[in-house]
């Protein structure tokens, strides 16, 4: 059985990774293998657990220990529970809990580049997107249309922040992904393991999304930018296509989480059983 201990003091030093650590001071990038994340709500929490997500605590809204947390409290014997009223988490944490649960859980080393897309056929590549709602939306979309892989620049949002894993729902649990490194060029080495690079952008000579090239890759990433300005010019003239999604009214252009979901579909789901 997981040990429940009754929250009275608010500066108890063992409640520092839900209340006072900065997500930097989480990653803790200087010991990799000694950072912890925080995952919010009990379905996200499970999720993390089905994908061998290892917890370290938990901090529980009162009702939550026999209402929807006690899933999570029968898969997580042997950790510390910490609990109190809604009321005084929320002066603790600085917020609401949603779903009244937060987990404590270590980050797992992550692989490299050439590891994770081994076997991938269809990845995602993220440059520069720092909204951490984007990023959970990207994930969700990633799992859900077809995606073997996300690459994310180290300029990018965390894809284990408390946000972006809830609104991905924990699909960000469910989709392997690391970062790219931070010197040479990554579109040479996603192309000598046979990638087909495609830069979502709008440019004079973008292929439609629907262009047999792309449909007919066998490995393809697709390269999405950041929200406000979209792609460097840099990483557009890189990569081997640059690309549109077809749009009327007058529209120019989707939410970067947008414009996922129509690529992911197009390019991933379509592609699944060519």
């Amino acid at each position: 059985m997981a040990t429940i201990i009754e929250v009275t003091d608010l500066s108890m030093p063992e409640l520092e990774p839900f209340t006072r650590l900065t997500e930097a001071q989480l990653r803790n990038r200087l010991e990799p293998e000694k950072g912890i994340f925080i995952a919010e709500s009990p379905k996200v929490i499970l999720r993390a657990l089905d994908a061998g997500y290892e917890p370290v605590s938990l901090l529980m809204e009162h009702r939550q220990l026999t209402g929807q947390g006690s899933g999570v409290l029968a898969r997580c014997a042997g950790i510390p529970v910490y609990t109190a009223s809604r009321e005084l988490l929320a002066e603790l944490t600085g917020y609401p809990l949603t779903r009244g649960v937060l987990c404590a859980m270590r980050r797992p080393k992550l692989p490299s580049v050439e590891e994770l897309c081994a076997n991938a056929r269809r990845v995602a590549v993220l440059e520069g997107i720092v909204d951490s709602t984007n990023i959970g939306a990207i994930f969700r979309s990633a799992a859900a249309l077809g995606m073997d892989a996300v690459l994310l620049t180290q300029q990018g949002s965390d894809p284990l922040y408390r946000r972006a894993s809830r609104v991905s729902m924990g699909n960000v649990f469910l989709v392997p992904w690391t970062y790219l490194p931070e010197e040479g060029d990554w579109t040479g080495t996603l192309r000598e393991m046979g990638f087909v690079t495609a830069a979502m952008a709008l440019r004079q000579d973008s292929l439609r999304l629907d262009d047999p090239r792309l449909l007919d890759a066998e490995k393809l990433a697709v390269v999405l930018g950041t929200e406000g300005d979209g792609l460097a010019d840099g990483t557009i003239a890189q990569c081997d296509y640059t690309v549109m999604i077809p749009m009327t009214h007058g529209v120019d252009s989707l939410n970067v989480a947008a414009a996922s979901a129509v690529a992911f579909y197009q390019l991933g789901l379509q592609c699944r059983d060519k």
